[in-house]
């Protein structure tokens, strides 16, 4: 796959997840999260270009601090974010 192919799963990704959490099904988080960082280090390999690194390196650093906090309504609001910013931003990849 290439950056902006990820970058739409990553994103994708994160609106499922984000409905979960919202709703409090919380029982196929942990194998969409690990999906979704399988999908970041494979981005992070990838050719990109430089108009979307920065956002790549932002979007992966807070990835790293949600990932493994509380799923509620607060967290589902930040990957609902993040998704829309990652899908606005996949044509930079």
């Amino acid at each position: 796959m290439n950056a902006q192919e990820l970058t739409l799963n990553i994103a994708v990704n994160l609106g499922r997840l984000g409905r979960w959490a919202y709703e409090g099904r919380t029982n196929r988080l942990n194998q969409f999260l690990e999906e979704t960082q399988s999908y970041i280090d494979q981005l992070e390999k990838a050719p990109k270009s430089t108009r979307f690194q920065q956002t790549f390196n932002v979007f992966r650093e807070e990835f790293k601090q949600i990932k493994n906090n509380a799923r509620d309504a607060l967290w589902a609001e930040t990957a609902f974010t993040w998704a829309n910013i990652l899908i606005h931003r996949a044509r930079l990849a």
